[in-house]
């Protein structure tokens, strides 16, 4: 911990004028000033990668001969650069060691606060030389590009595309069962960091994401987009067979096996199918006998919510 503060207190006193990173030597810079941006001029005569500098290029051939000699004393995860092991290791210890001095936002690694200290500064040094958008970040840039290649990675289990690799890595955990993420409050685990951070908002009660129309808040960005398409009347997913439009994905879906018949929720009793999980959900009281809906009047209990509201004329009538 002691090297990493000392870290965080040596100056930087070399900048580059065009993308504002700083170095703690001067030599540095002029490298990285060689360098136009996005270039990458060093290559590997076995396999022809390419890298922005020769330290990259250095550190390549433990790639090539699979060597991984630093080893996690928690998980036993091997990794080729002792850095690589330090970053894992904050998974554990939750350390984030690297401050903004503008916003005090905490950062694990070095170059994650240099990235989000452009944030700051607004400068976006990678173009799109198809619609001149620019970015921050040159992983955003490639992303931002596959809108022009219509290239999407994609899952070779279930064939599920995804606009991003991180996006991808994190979906394939569902098929391996592999949970790196849990909650230090109450044990739930989860695929991504990105799916954590948003269930820690049900303990802390946090509700980032606000509708300027109505001022309802939501703890995640994809809810308050859902919900904006109230006030808009947006149905952007159509069917392709009836053209019927709707505002969630999850109702196309839904309303698709209309049109193909598929009967994907099966009771584990009576192996009885349904087009939805919940109708599902309401046969299988027929089994376990459980009355979830309760009249407020006579305490009458039903297993279906339709009885319940037959039942509750008898006391309007």
């Amino acid at each position: 911990m002691k090297q990493r503060q000392e870290l965080q207190t040596v100056e930087c006193t070399y900048h580059c004028d065009v993308c504002n990173i700083t170095f703690k030597e001067l030599r540095y810079l002029k490298v990285h000033q060689c360098v136009p941006i996005g270039e990458r001029p060093y290559h590997c005569d076995v396999c022809n990668k390419t890298f922005s500098n020769t330290n990259g290029l250095k550190k390549h051939p433990r790639v090539r001969t699979v060597e991984r000699p630093y080893c996690c004393d928690v998980c036993n995860k091997t990794f080729k650069q002792l850095q690589h092991l330090k970053v894992h290791q904050c998974l554990y210890t939750g350390e984030r060691p690297y401050r903004c001095d503008v916003c005090n936002k905490n950062f694990k690694q070095l170059r994650h606060l240099k990235v989000h200290q452009l944030v700051h500064t607004g400068v976006r040094p990678y173009c799109c030389d198809v619609c001149n958008k620019t970015f921050v970040q040159l992983g955003h840039l490639k992303v931002h590009q596959r809108v022009h290649t219509g290239e999407c990675p994609y899952c070779d289990l279930c064939n599920k595309t995804f606009s991003n690799r991180t996006s991808l890595k994190a979906h394939q955990r569902v098929h391996t069962g592999e949970y790196l993420y849990y909650c230090d409050v109450c044990n739930k685990t989860f695929h991504s960091k990105g799916n954590l951070n948003v269930h820690q908002r049900v303990h802390t009660g946090e509700r980032p994401y606000c509708c300027d129309l109505c001022n309802k808040s939501f703890c995640n960005s994809s809810h308050l987009k859902k919900h904006q398409r109230v006030h808009t009347g947006e149905r952007p997913y159509r069917c392709d067979v009836c053209n019927k439009t709707f505002k969630q994905l999850e109702h196309l879906k839904k309303h698709q096996r209309v049109h193909t018949e598929e009967r994907p929720y099966h009771c584990d009793v009576c192996n009885k199918t349904y087009k939805q999980l919940e109708h599902l959900k309401k046969h299988q009281c027929v089994h376990t006998r459980e009355c979830p809906y309760r009249c407020d009047v006579c305490n009458k209990t039903f297993s279906f919510e339709s009885k319940l509201k037959v039942h509750q004329c008898v006391h309007t009538a």
